[in-house]
């Protein structure tokens, strides 16, 4: 578990507008997340809202998600009520713009505000930010450290030269959630640009866990024809769950037919101190009324190059039927490994026989989710803000997990791929591990089959 305690007592950060006095109070802050059927996952997230309790100690927190955990966003607002809340400052815990904070937060924020009258203001994602940057940054030096027995900032050793290896030869990948918004896949790649240059990699590539492209093994597979002698592979992540595991075999899988280069893999985010301090700004910014929004290449709200008819969508939730699904996957001790997902079969590990997805605790293909989902919500006004013209806020309760069509789900690169390489990989798995019997063979991979297009 990734663990970084606040450095520095709040009392010593930018003073937040006053919370106690604000317009509407008494106040109290939603930290909105997904949910996931990991228990690190949640309890990661769980310590990064005790952390930002620290930091806002004159209001209540509360955290809540939208499917898979427990509690769910309503239960957090009624916790909010019950302590005499009377204006909640909600913030999404997602990085970037995409549908689950543009759509699926706000629609079970506007619904509860309409039947019990409380208002909610609504925040902007993490997003791309210089703190944000540099907690980044820091991740990816502990690794660099830890792969060269060196403090922070040194450079590498090749493994079979013994020789330094300098940043300028070394690739940097960075991983993204994906999604089926391209202004959120677009700001993950200015993230990877912002590391490359202000870190001194030779080269920066972005790839991306599912549903757009380039996928992470066949990203990588292109990104070794580069020539670089080490590859960092890092996940613009919050949190552990299965779509990180997934990043971590498949690395592996590349790491196997080129034995020649050095892959290091960098932690996600976590709970680092920048990390919570941004939470903390985006709080500030709603209570000012400055929350700036990226309209401008909303695919909701602008005629955005290959998304047109996606223009003036309803904003609703899809996740209605799975919302307080709470029991926790057994498959794994701690560290999620995907060993539940038919479309991220995992490497056995050492020793150990292959595992296979089960009956009886697989999330499914439609339903691949964790709170460590990169997006964020650029035009999730919430209650208190509306789009406008061009994206309705219908309210219906869908019980479908329907989506428009990505556009680029064809790419050789993209989401369709996903059913050969897994094919591969069951190959791998079953040659390390013997054959597997036929009630523990995963069911073959479906059209869609992935992480949710959000």
């Amino acid at each position: 578990m990734v663990s970084s305690a606040v450095p520095q007592d709040s009392s010593e950060l930018p003073a937040l507008p006053s919370l106690l006095a604000a317009e509407g109070g008494p106040l109290g802050v939603l930290i909105c997340g997904h949910g996931s059927r990991n228990r690190l996952a949640v309890a990661e997230f769980a310590q990064l809202a005790e952390a930002l309790r620290e930091l806002v100690p004159e209001v209540p927190v509360a955290h809540g998600y939208l499917e898979f955990a427990r509690p769910i966003l309503r239960e957090g607002l009624e916790h909010l009520r019950s302590q005499g809340v009377k204006r909640v400052l909600a913030v999404p815990a997602m990085l970037f713009a995409a549908g689950h904070a543009k759509n699926d937060i706000p629609s079970v924020l506007n619904t509860y505000a309409a039947e019990t009258g409380l208002r909610i203001d609504y925040g902007r994602e993490l997003g791309v930010d210089l703190k944000m940057i540099q907690a980044a940054a820091a991740r990816i030096r502990e690794a660099l450290a830890a792969a060269d027995g060196a403090s922070p900032g040194g450079g590498g050793a090749d493994p079979g030269l013994g020789v330094p290896v300098p940043l300028n030869e070394t690739l940097l990948v960075v991983v993204g959630r994906g999604s089926s918004d391209p202004d959120a896949n677009s700001n993950v790649a200015k993230v990877t640009r912002m590391l490359v240059e202000g870190l001194g990699f030779g080269w920066g590539e972005t790839v991306y866990s599912g549903v757009t492209f380039p996928l992470v093994e066949p990203g990588l597979r292109h990104a070794v024809r580069l020539g670089f002698r080490r590859i960092v592979v890092f996940p613009y992540f919050l949190f552990s769950g299965v779509l990180v595991s997934r990043i971590r075999q498949h690395t592996a899988l590349v790491a196997v037919d080129h034995p020649e280069l050095e892959f290091i893999d960098a932690s996600y985010l976590g709970d680092h101190p920048l990390v919570v301090e941004t939470f903390r700004e985006r709080v500030a910014e709603v209570l000012r009324g400055d929350t700036q929004m990226n309209c401008s290449l909303c695919k909701y709200r602008a005629q955005v190059l290959g998304f047109e008819l996606e223009v003036g969508a309803p904003q609703r939730s899809h996740h209605h039927h799975v919302e307080g699904l709470s029991e926790a996957c057994t498959l794994c001790d701690l560290e999620c490994t995907g060993a539940c997902q038919p479309d991220g079969i995992p490497l056995p590990s050492p020793g150990s026989p292959a595992s296979g997805p089960s009956p009886d605790h697989g999330h499914g293909p439609d339903h691949s989710h964790d709170p460590d989902h990169s997006h964020g919500p650029d035009h999730s006004h919430g209650p208190a803000h509306h789009h406008g013209p061009g994206h309705s806020h219908d309210h219906s309760h869908s019980h479908d997990h329907g989506h428009a069509p990505y556009p680029q789900a064809d790419h050789p690169l993209g989401p369709r791929t996903l059913a050969a390489s897994n094919q591969a990989q069951r190959l791998r798995n079953q040659a390390a591990a013997g054959p597997v019997p036929v009630a523990a063979q995963p069911p073959a991979p479906q059209e869609g089959d992935g992480p949710d297009p959000a």
